[in-house]
Parts: C-alpha cells; sequence; structure tokens
C-alpha cells in the first residue's frame, strides 16, 4: 500500500503562501534593495561590513561590523537618507548597529 504524497513545493512557493512569511520575505527583499540603492556612497572596502536590516516606520537600520566601519557610516547617514529619499523610500533616520556576529 502506497501513501500519496502532496507534490513537493519550494521555500520560496511556501512562503508565499504563507502571509506571515511572505510579508517577512518582502521587508527582507525591501531592505537589500535599499542597500543596493546606496551602496555606490559606501567606500568599496567598507561594502562587505555592511548589511541591511530592518525597516520600520521611517526608520531603517544597517548592521555593521567593527565600530570604525559604524562611524564613518554614521557620518554618510546624511547621503544616505537623501539618495533613498531620491529613489522613493520614506526614510527619515538611519539607525547604525554594530553587529558582532555572536
Amino acid at each position: 500500500m502506497y501513501r500519496r504524497l502532496a507534490p513537493a513545493i519550494s521555500l520560496h512557493q511556501a512562503a508565499e503562501g504563507s502571509p506571515t512569511l511572505g510579508g517577512l520575505m518582502a521587508r527582507a527583499r525591501d531592505s537589500a534593495e535599499r542597500l543596493k540603492a546606496v551602496e555606490g556612497l559606501i567606500p568599496p572596502a567598507m561594502r562587505s561590513a555592511v548589511q541591511p536590516g530592518p525597516a520600520e516606520g521611517d526608520v531603517w537600520c544597517l548592521l555593521v561590523k567593527g565600530s570604525a566601519a559604524a562611524a564613518k557610516l554614521r557620518q554618510l547617514a546624511p547621503m544616505l537618507v537623501t539618495r533613498l529619499k531620491n529613489r522613493g523610500w520614506d526614510v527619515a533616520t538611519i539607525r547604525i548597529k554594530v553587529h558582532t556576529g555572536r
């Protein structure tokens, strides 16, 4: 006697079928697109130390490896906000969080 299994679906299909996971994926995509929009303003040597974080309202968070990179990003934040606004995002503040990876 064989049991018929449901057809396999990809993780992407499963997430899109779930309102909660679909919303989370959309937020992650939005945050990644924001970083892509501003990466040209970030010095090339620092780009690998910066990861997109969550966006809540008009605040977007960037996760940064190291306090030196965080200090430089804080200096660049006004330019990053301007670039995002020019590209259609409603951002007033960029929060910089040092991420230690622990």
